[in-house]
């Protein structure tokens, strides 16, 4: 079979393959060259490659480029992202927001927006949804309440996703896979016959993987996370990444104020008056004490 060069997207990576879709002709299994080991390249799950064709009956290949990215993620590890979702449960397990503010740190750092969705609302009560909503309707995320187990908000979420490339992200236990698979039932059937070259089941793996949702529509489903480092974020630019604060800062009495232990500071004023979320202000001062004591090298 005569080799041939293609333009595609890598939706999956394991173990060094690559798993890439190139439109209208299929997904081809792929090893990088050595190229990009030697100038310490890693392709992503996102990356748009040029991939030269080997055997076009067995659908395989080498990824030979990777074109300019957009943007590229650490956690998750993607490239060519437009937003994140983070999904978390209301109850069982209850959410822990000290790891969601974490996230949302980490996607404010990267400038991108996010989206927060919490699951399972038909066993959690109204005084649950209540105080989650007060916990975040300052914050000027959007937030939204489903039910995959009943398919409640479905019809909304995928309006939000609509057109764009979404990182999708949450804990263990949440329904993430669930609700990826109210999205599109068919998510895990594309490259399911050729992860069957590879000598490990494809549920025992940590990977990214992109799902299409219909016309340029897609997410990027990555592994469940318990922990998300700050470590290298200096105290002094935490309260950037709050972006409730920044309403409030003009009313601080000093300039550069860290909303911890100072007077007539107009963040805490605000936490009073119920105009930024205590749950929040709270998750900050842990997280300011926390990258305090961090000892810089």
């Amino acid at each position: 079979m005569k080799r041939g060069l293609m333009v595609g997207k890598i939706i999956k990576g394991i173990a060094g393959f690559y798993y890439v879709h190139v439109e209208g002709k299929g997904t081809y299994f792929c090893r990088a060259k050595g190229i990009f080991r030697n100038i310490h390249i890693k392709p992503l799950v996102g990356d748009n490659v040029r991939m030269e064709v080997l055997d076009e009956q067995n659908k395989e290949g080498n990824v030979t480029e990777i074109l300019p990215r957009k943007n590229s993620l650490i956690r998750p590890a993607v490239a060519n992202i437009d937003q994140a979702l983070v999904i978390f449960a209301i109850v069982k397990p209850n959410p822990n927001f000290n790891l969601l503010d974490r996230f949302l740190i980490h996607m404010e750092r990267q400038k991108l927006s996010s989206i927060i969705c919490f699951n399972k609302q038909d066993i959690a009560s109204e005084e649950e949804k209540a105080a989650l909503k007060r916990a975040y309707e300052t914050c000027g995320y959007q937030s939204l309440f489903v039910s995959a187990l009943e398919m409640e908000g479905i019809e909304e979420l995928k309006s939000i996703l609509m057109g764009k490339t979404t990182a999708v992200a949450g804990p263990s236990g949440v329904g993430k896979s669930t609700i990826i698979n109210c999205l599109n039932p068919e998510a895990n059937m594309e490259t399911g016959s050729i992860s069957k070259k590879i000598e490990r089941g494809r549920h025992t793996t940590r990977h990214s993987e992109i799902i299409a949702l219909g016309n340029e529509t897609y997410i990027m489903d990555t592994p469940g996370f318990t922990s998300l480092s700050i470590s290298d974020i200096e105290k002094e630019e935490l309260g950037l990444y709050y972006p409730e604060f920044r309403r409030f800062e003009p009313d601080c009495r000093f300039r550069g104020c860290a909303h911890m232990d100072e007077p007539d500071c107009g963040v805490k004023e605000a936490v009073e008056r119920g105009e930024i979320s205590r749950v929040r202000y709270e998750n900050y001062q842990m997280l300011y004490r926390e990258v305090k004591d961090v000892r810089k090298y």
